[in-house]
């Protein structure tokens, strides 16, 4: 079983998956990252050379490797699971916890990374919101867990995050891979 950090760009995943994984003893992947050690670069240039349609038939490819993966944090992209194809893939191999934050907070998180845009010719908040708004039914639907990211700390959401892994049945396989079961 797998723990599959979903949400918007700038929700915190990846930074809360490394640390998670960390602390809990588990693989960490992160989509993006997988996606730029398989191209041998930025996903920025296979977007600005070839599209968005070349991204999403590499990233389907990269979650069928994620699908044979257990007991792992893995965190997916920001659309990932706007595509009914990676999620019909995943699910049957692990948990999605939607990670949310304000519109707010997500400009505030994205502004200070270089990342493409999904909308061309439109300020990042208005991308930002209109992949909300287009999309936000999907994260639901995706959605095993929802948790909300603009709260509290980074320590506080990770800490969290293990509460709601050990306090929770369906998570009873990854618990016993895990070196800090005892801790919790």
């Amino acid at each position: 079983m797998n723990i599959y950090f979903c949400g918007m760009i700038g929700t915190g995943k990846t930074s809360i998956g490394v640390k998670l994984a960390e602390d809990l003893g588990l693989d960490f992947y992160d989509l993006d990252r997988v996606m730029d050690k398989h191209l041998g670069y930025s996903f920025h240039k296979l977007v600005a050379e070839k599209g968005w349609l070349a991204f999403r038939e590499l990233e389907y490819s990269i979650c069928r490797d994620f699908a044979g993966k257990s007991n792992s944090i893995i965190c997916l992209g920001g659309g990932t699971v706007r595509y009914d194809w990676n999620v019909d893939i995943l699910r049957p191999t692990g948990k999605f916890i939607l990670f949310e934050a304000s519109i707010d907070a997500l400009v505030e998180r994205v502004s200070k990374a270089d990342r493409p845009r999904v909308t061309a010719g439109v300020s990042l908040e208005e991308d930002l919101r209109i992949m909300y708004e287009q999309s936000h039914d999907k994260y639901l639907a995706a959605a095993d867990i929802i948790y909300r990211t603009d709260i509290k700390t980074e320590a506080e959401e990770v800490e969290d995050i293990k509460k709601i892994i050990f306090s929770d049945p369906d998570f009873d396989e990854l618990k016993r891979s895990c070196k800090a079961a005892a801790d919790i």
